[in-house]
């Protein structure tokens, strides 16, 4: 809670209306950084320690819905984040950033959606086949490439892509010009996507493993007779395909 009482109170809240560069990193880390940090006290855990009956019921519910593993699908994150990152190449990007309405939902909205993509990567909350955190793995790679398209262009158009005028009248000395502004948000959302990329290959990594290690276990609990019998299975299937 400290991050997000740092990145909403402090320069990049204060600034977020009227610098452009302030606006796009407040918005990169508040879904990265402030849920990443969150997710290390392990609320769902500590939820389903607290609650019992029909509240319980109602997380288990929840974490089950399709909402939660779409969202917590490891390339879903990624993808959020390029579409999300494309708004500040239109004029969209301006009409938030002038707006108090907007400058408020991203506040509360930004780091929900965040805390929905970190949260089942970190607890494993959705269950996933072997073959399936491979296939994520694999395109987390190619998002890590992806996701610095935004900033990139950002960083080298130049044109104001957002074609937002000042935001205040009296524009302290010390402001960026509008070009520069637009730069240095480039710089700093490609610099915090690329570095928010590599915690979520390593929580795949840590997922992979875990479930492994999990799948062992359960192979090994099996009696002589169900390995058997399971064994036999594998191999009739096996042989219905080829046939």
């Amino acid at each position: 809670m400290g991050s997000y009482a740092f990145i909403e109170f402090g320069f990049l809240g204060a600034y977020s209306q009227e610098l452009r560069f302030a606006f796009t990193t407040r918005i990169a880390l508040l879904l990265f950084a402030v849920p990443a940090l969150l997710a290390t006290g392990k609320p769902v855990e500590l939820a389903r320690a607290a609650l019992t009956g029909r509240p319980l019921r109602a997380l288990n519910r929840f974490l089950d819905s399709k909402i939660v593993g779409i969202m917590g699908n490891a390339v879903f994150g990624p993808v959020f984040a390029l579409v999300a990152f494309s708004i500040f190449l239109t004029p969209i990007a301006g009409t938030l950033r002038a707006s108090p309405v907007a400058q408020d939902a991203i506040g509360l909205v930004i780091p929900v959606v965040g805390l929905m993509m970190v949260l089942p990567l970190t607890e494993l909350v959705v269950a996933r086949t072997s073959l399936f955190i491979a296939a994520e793995f694999m395109l987390a790679f190619v998002e890590l490439v992806i996701d610095a398209i935004p900033g990139i262009l950002l960083r080298l158009n130049d044109a104001i892509l957002d074609h937002a005028g000042p935001i205040t009248t009296a524009v302290p000395g010390w402001f960026p010009s509008p070009l520069r502004d637009q730069q240095l948000s480039g710089d700093l959302l490609w610099f915090i996507a690329e570095i928010a990329d590599i915690p979520i290959l390593i929580l795949l990594f840590i997922r992979w493993s875990k479930h492994d290690r999990k799948e062992a276990k359960q192979i090994d609990e099996l009696s002589d007779e169900e390995m058997d019998a399971l064994t036999q299975a594998h191999l009739k299937s096996f042989g219905n395909r080829s046939d």
